[in-house]
């Protein structure tokens, strides 16, 4: 599934949803986001107010995986396994829900023979929303962090979804929101009505393109008259 997008950059993300999402100067993050990076979300919970933070990608980040423990992941929740995962289940429960911003996300397609990297976004190339959740962890310093995962459904039949990854794996995709459901799905205050968002966007509405890596540089050889001591 998912392990990789593009997030807006803070200007593009600066007040999509209001003032509660006007971010401060500093706040930062890399172009493009993998496991444990910082990006921006919308996140909200009962009782809680709506506000716009930076988290780590992935529910449980790596620093909190105990050593004794083999490493998993958790950037992707199966809507279907929401309640059995104990990685994901309290925040389901406690409806601590996010939005994720993003410019494009990206999949493996193998209609050619063999995996190629492939950008999908909207036709329109604007600005959209993934389902997610969110929780806190309280770091070594005391400090809390978020850290949150995306929502991912079956695909088999959508028309876009349905050519990536490998043939003979389950197609999965993101659940992916319009900007005029973003607040609705953030205001959820039952499971249920939750689970209704858990659908699928339109496939007509979005585009997908070839996006191969960079070829990594290799390192300039030493100088021949780099003094070494």
């Amino acid at each position: 599934m998912c392990v990789n997008y593009r997030p807006p950059t803070p200007e593009q993300f600066n007040g999509r949803i209001g003032a509660f999402s006007i971010l401060p100067h500093d706040w930062h993050w890399p172009e493009e986001t993998w496991k444990d990076y910082a990006a921006p979300i919308l996140r909200a919970a009962p009782g809680l107010p709506l506000e716009a933070c930076v988290a780590s990608y992935g529910m449980v980040p790596r620093r909190h995986i105990p050593p004794e423990v083999k490493p998993f992941d958790t950037m992707n929740a199966r809507a279907e396994s929401l309640v059995e995962r104990r990685s994901f289940a309290p925040a389901w429960r406690r409806l601590q829900l996010c939005a994720v911003p993003m410019l494009w996300f990206y999949e493996p397609c193998y209609e050619s023979g063999r995996a190629e990297r492939t950008a999908i976004g909207m036709a329109d190339d604007a600005m959209f929303w993934v389902a997610g959740l969110w929780r806190e962890w309280q770091e070594a310093d005391g400090t809390m962090a978020t850290a949150f995962t995306q929502v991912t459904i079956n695909a088999d039949d959508h028309p876009l979804m349905r050519r990536m990854h490998k043939p003979g794996d389950e197609k999965r995709s993101l659940v992916l929101l319009g900007q005029e459901e973003v607040g609705d799905w953030l205001a959820c205050r039952d499971t249920d009505v939750a689970r209704s968002f858990l659908r699928h966007y339109p496939a007509e509405a979005m585009k997908a393109w070839p996006a191969p890596l960079a070829p990594k540089r290799a390192a300039p050889p030493p100088s021949p008259n780099l003094e070494l001591f």
